[in-house]
């Protein structure tokens, strides 16, 4: 008998470690999903594509020329997508985390000189991700995406948090190296 519910709580342990694994991998393609009809859509002009990846209430964010917030609602980006324009540009999805029902991701699409970031919020509605908000910034081409991150980053610049130790007095110094000045990106236009 001991042998019996020894096997059954195996099994049962794997039946919910395998379940958890099917589950986060379901969620890391219904995120993919999203970021690359977001992605692929606006590339080959299919709006149809594009407009899957954004909530009807998706709101973008920007910081114009003359370093003014502007705030576009997605739905007035997607009544002026030109149908069937394809656009010669690369992109690609730097990194993504989740947690039950709210993402955020990092996109880049780049083209001839420049290429835009796009910092995207998503949020899980029935089993759908959504895009509902997208912040970005127009950036030179070789320039890195910096950051510091608590697991994996996909292939993004990381820092780790400064550490420190108490010195004699009691006091607590730092040890942490001194960071780099982070690159100056001038605000530019929408991006779409």
């Amino acid at each position: 008998m001991y042998l019996n519910m020894k096997k059954t709580v195996l099994l049962l342990a794997c039946t919910l470690g395998l379940g958890f694994s099917t589950m986060a991998q379901s969620e890391d393609s219904g995120i993919k999903e999203t970021l690359n009809n977001y992605l692929e859509g606006g590339t080959n002009g299919d709006t149809a594509r594009l407009r899957r990846a954004f909530h009807p209430g998706a709101l973008q964010r920007y910081v114009s020329k003359d370093n003014r917030l502007l705030d576009t609602p997605v739905a007035k980006f997607l009544a002026g997508a030109k149908v069937g324009q394809k656009m010669e540009r690369t992109t690609k999805i730097v990194s993504f985390s989740y947690v039950n029902t709210v993402a955020t991701a990092v996109v880049e699409s780049e083209y001839d000189g420049f290429k835009y970031v796009d910092l995207l919020n998503l949020l899980k509605f029935g089993g759908d991700w959504k895009i509902v908000s997208r912040v970005f910034t127009r950036a030179d081409n070789g320039q890195q995406i910096l950051g510091s991150s608590g697991g994996s980053s996909y292939g993004a610049s990381s820092s780790s948090p400064p550490s420190s130790v108490s010195n004699p007095n009691g006091k607590s110094v730092s040890t942490a190296p001194a960071k780099k000045p982070a690159k100056t990106v001038k605000a530019s236009d929408d991006g779409w």
